[in-house]
């Protein structure tokens, strides 16, 4: 073999070996995040892991008033929750019957003149009256 093919093979294979790296590092990374993906669902499936890892559904504001102590927990202010009924098309604050915040991070806003089903309401945490 001549030295310019040795040269070129040495470089062919130095220049394989440093695409192979990362390729196998991003797939063991992709392989660890679907583990401990997998090992999360099922300890899910118990209740005390499940109370850790899941959220439940939290009541901001009822009856068009602001639940203070939710407002904190939640590291939501009142700014961001009036922002949400404009988004929501509210007229008037005394037509709000809830604002909740959900599990995935989003507000949603109950309002209208009519009274609200309590089922609607049946999964939120409502934190007035509860630890000081």
């Amino acid at each position: 073999m001549s030295s310019k093919r040795r040269r070129w093979a040495t470089a062919w294979c130095l220049q394989a070996s440093a695409t192979a790296t990362p390729v196998a590092s991003g797939a063991l990374a992709i392989a660890s995040l679907l583990s401990v993906q997998a090992v999360i669902a099922l300890l899910r499936q118990r209740t005390a892991v499940n109370k850790i890892v899941d959220n439940e559904p939290l009541l901001l504001m009822r009856d068009g008033e602001f639940i203070p102590d939710a407002l904190s927990r939640s590291r939501v202010t009142e700014a961001d929750v009036i922002a949400k009924l404009r988004e929501a098309n509210v007229l008037r604050i005394s037509d709000v019957r809830a604002v909740v915040l959900e599990t995935t991070g989003d507000i949603s806003v109950l309002h209208g003149t009519d009274e609200l089903d309590d089922i609607i309401l049946q999964s939120v945490r409502d934190i007035r009256g509860t630890e000081p």
